[in-house]
């Protein structure tokens, strides 16, 4: 149907609907609009060839599968009226009120134009409330019928629910755009749902963040009448070398998310960037209807959103990743300091008094809204525990200081990692994907001007390099706009663009001649104006360890920005960065003992495959190992150097497996690992629990065990042993061990490889410890979503260990910057032989 059909009912004189004339084709948006009209029913819209299709849904959708809901097809609609919420007025075309009760992308499962045309269309929707797989199906109609009658039809998929579930339309009745029900969209009032008396500051419950006098039950000092703020220019952080100490100062965890300051005013909900833009819209309902329904009549909150991955750490890339998809299920607000509530201003009040009155308001809940709780212990050691759980950094803040606008040092940043934002003056076009970039050209403004600093050539997804190459190339110039002559290696293949966006890059330190060494990018700042991004000095090293002399690699790598991770962004170049830097410690678990590969060309995505033998075309600095026991034509793969690792990352070898022994006796292991693979329903708390039980058996047969996170689902308890024992006797001790914690826990322990017997129970997996089998080594890569790490810990820090997968690539440098010594120092040095050992069980 043409646009001609839903203008010809209208009068756009006497509705305040929209004509239409500006729409635009903008992609796959669906929209459903609550309509009470002459009867209430719900009009479903789905966008496709620049207009919203339209059905009218009788009685709305249901998440029941297989019931039917009429949906009669009416005339096209423009792509603007998407947005249109308000009242029709009677005696018009439509007349009543209408909420947009859901809206966000669909997805066609087939051809959408066949599907309309056949009359059967499936698809997916992922919106705000309803998710998941949908049928749409024409009902074969009568040869005077003047409809043309659908049925709109729930798939049965996790979305869907049973009848004796709640009805989401009386679930979710208000509008996903205003939190308002028709009712007050029809007499034009605020939404009202969490209407409350003011609240009394000198209630009885305390914040339990404050032992120190803000945590008194009295009237917050120096508050001051006065109206709602309309927005309120940040605080910001002044980055220090460490940060300080003493009883002034509180520190809290310095999130890696969007800043944003939330308004509200009696339930309407706005969420304001650091430079006042309204991005209400962006974040989805969840966040808003969790901050619509604080206790509060108005108030202005400070807060960062983030998204928090399996790691347990807040990830700016993954945030990105999200918004880019529609996602909205993951958000969560971190509130950490109030700036006004009901009728008062707090600005001028201690940040102790404003921030025990914000943890009042919270609820003490692991929702969507969260309080920001702090320490006040050393500063120096909380920066310590935070690099440790590879967090960015902390925030310390003068527990006395007012709220300030603008850059000051009554608030300071220390980071874990050196990382800020750079403005985008060029890129370089990707050489494994057509319009896709490759690398990103950076500066900062100085008083002459935009400076180069380098570029940044790892950290996309093929899904961000993609939609990098649409926006920058909408905005290519012809000359440079750095103030510096770019040299002709510097400039090769350089398309420049305007100096308009900003992207946030971590990266391992500056060069003597002001460039960016090993930079990753994490993502665009579209809420951070690019003419005021200056170069932040970087901060000192916090770790009072000497930092490592990083070698450097030699072997060439051939299309370096290929992506092995596409969720992480994590490329050929990157993963040489990251083995590169952490060689030292890497080296002496796969130096000169056979390896086994994971080999994976296209990514962690593509084909993969096992690889324990040499190939031809290999790398010329991977060594083939003659097996004494092994086949004369068959060679085992190992290196001798970091250029041989540098020649395993050219062949995608994405995990390392070496044996548990080494070349100078193949016979002999050196090395005994304990496996602890958990069923998929066993909590991490048992994992940990387990471990510290094998090492307590292991202690009592007088062996050293040490501890790391597989990076797949488990821990490897690892026993350095003196090499004397044959395979055979290892083997015996591991499988004899893992036998009798079965014996003694059947409820907790398995022996058996087998599926069917492991479930909610561990597999003390032993068979690692016969000649031929390996394990991942310690510091590998694994090919799994993330690009998680298999990382070495000590047995006091497990209990902080948030998972199998919390150390990735992303993390692990700031993780061993910040420790004061290896986690496995003394490994090499607890060797112990194990032929002489009985296995005894720990005493009580």
């Amino acid at each position: 149907m043409a646009l001609e059909t839903y203008r010809g009912k209208r009068d756009f004189r006497k509705t305040p609907e929209p004509s239409g004339e500006g729409s635009q084709a903008e992609g796959h948006h669906f929209v459903i609009q609550k309509h009470d009209a002459r009867r209430l029913h719900y009009d479903f819209r789905l966008e496709l060839d620049g207009v919203l299709k339209s059905w009218a849904v009788t009685k709305g959708p249901s998440l029941v599968p297989g019931e039917k809901r009429l949906a009669v097809h009416v005339e096209d609609h423009p792509l603007d009226y998407g947005d249109f919420e308000g009242t029709i007025p009677e005696g018009e075309y439509g007349g009543g009120t209408v909420a947009i009760w859901d809206r966000g992308t669909w997805t066609p499962l087939e051809d959408a134009q066949k599907g309309l045309a056949k009359g059967h269309l499936d698809f997916e929707l992922h919106g705000e409330k309803l998710t998941g797989r949908w049928h749409l199906i024409r009902m074969k109609g009568k040869p005077r019928d003047k409809r043309d009658n659908w049925l709109l039809i729930k798939a049965d998929d996790d979305a869907a629910r049973s009848p004796d579930d709640p009805d989401i339309l009386e679930e979710q009745p208000a509008s996903v755009r205003s939190g308002r029900t028709i009712t007050e969209i029809a007499g034009n009032k605020p939404h009202h749902a969490n209407k409350i008396p003011k609240i009394p500051y000198n209630a009885k419950k305390k914040s339990e963040s404050f032992s120190r006098e803000a945590d008194k039950s009295e009237p917050i000092k120096s508050a001051k009448p006065g109206e709602l703020p309309a927005f309120v220019a940040p605080a910001l952080a002044t980055l220090v070398p460490r940060p300080p100490s003493g009883p002034r100062w509180i520190h809290e965890i310095k999130f890696d998310g969007y800043r944003l300051e939330v308004r509200l005013e009696h339930g309407a909900v706005q969420l304001l960037t650091r430079s006042g833009l309204d991005w209400t819209s962006k974040f989805g309902g969840a966040v808003r209807d969790a901050l619509a329904a604080l206790p509060v009549e108005t108030a202005l909150i400070d807060g960062e959103l983030v998204v928090e991955t399996g790691a347990g750490a807040s990830d700016f890339s993954a945030l990105q990743a999200d918004l880019s998809e529609g996602r909205t299920d993951r958000f969560i607000f971190y509130a950490f300091d109030l700036l006004y509530l009901n009728g008062e201003d707090f600005r001028t009040s201690r940040l102790s008094d404003r921030k025990a009155a914000l943890h009042r308001l919270i609820p003490e809940t692991s929702g969507i809204v969260r309080f920001s709780d702090h320490l006040d212990d050393d500063g120096a050691l909380v920066l310590q525990h935070a690099c440790r759980l590879s967090l960015e950094g902390i925030v310390s803040k003068q527990a006395d200081s007012p709220y300030r606008s603008g850059r000051g040092r009554i608030w300071v940043k220390s980071k874990c990692s050196a990382r800020q934002e750079f403005v985008i003056g060029g890129y370089v076009s990707s050489t494994t994907g057509r319009k896709s970039v490759g690398a990103l050209v950076l500066g900062v403004h100085d008083a002459q001007g935009l400076r180069y600093v380098g570029r940044v050539g790892t950290g996309f997804s093929a899904h961000v390099a993609a939609g990098l190459f649409h926006d920058l190339e909408a905005i290519r110039i012809s000359r440079n706009p750095f103030a510096d002559r770019l040299s002709s290696q510097e400039a090769r293949g350089v398309r420049y663009v305007r100096p308009e966006r900003v992207a946030e890059v971590e990266f391992r330190a500056w060069t003597a001649d002001g460039r960016l060494r090993h930079a990753s990018f994490r993502g665009v700042r579209d809420d951070k104006p690019a003419e005021e991004i200056i170069r932040e000095m970087p901060a000192a090293n916090t770790s009072p360890a000497r930092p490592e002399k990083e070698q450097k690699r030699t072997v060439t790598l051939t299309h370096p920005d290929r992506i092995y991770w596409p969720d992480a962004g994590v490329s050929k170049e990157s993963l040489a960065d990251y083995y590169a830097a952490v060689w030292p410690r890497i080296a002496p678990f796969i130096v000169d003992r056979p390896l086994a590969l994971l080999r994976c060309p296209e990514g962690i995505e593509g084909p993969r495959f096992f690889q324990k033998n040499t190939w031809k075309g290999m790398n010329a600095h991977i060594l083939a190992l003659d097996d004494p026991q092994g086949d004369a034509d068959g060679h085992l793969i190992g290196i001798h150097d970091l250029d041989g690792l540098m020649g395993l990352v050219q062949s995608a070898a994405l995990e390392i497996h070496p044996w548990g022994a080494s070349c100078r006796d193949w016979e002999k292991p050196d090395e005994l690992v304990m496996d602890l693979d958990p069923g998929d329903d066993v909590p991490w708390k048992a994992v940990i629990a387990a471990a510290r039980e094998v090492r307590e058996r292991l202690g009592a047969s007088g062996l050293t065990a040490f501890v790391k996170t597989s990076g797949g689902k488990g821990l490897h308890v690892v026993v350095p042993l003196k090499p004397e024992a044959g395979w055979d006797i290892v083997k015996t001790f591991s499988r004899t061990l893992a036998q009798a914690m079965a014996s003694d826990s059947p409820d907790r322990f398995v022996a058996t490889v087998s599926k069917a017997k492991r479930h909610g129970k561990i597999l003390l997996d032993y068979l690692r410890n016969q000649r031929g089998a390996t394990s991942v080594a310690p510091y590998s890569t694994r090919a799994r979503p993330g690009a998680p790490v298999s990382m070495p810990v000590t047995w006091e820090e497990l209990d902080s260990v948030t998972g199998p997968a919390q150390f990735t690539t992303g993390n692990t440098l700031e993780r061993l910057a910040a420790l004061r010594t290896d986690p496995w120092e003394t490994f090499h040095a607890a060797r112990h032989p194990i032929e002489t050992r009985t296995l005894r069980k720990p005493r009580g």
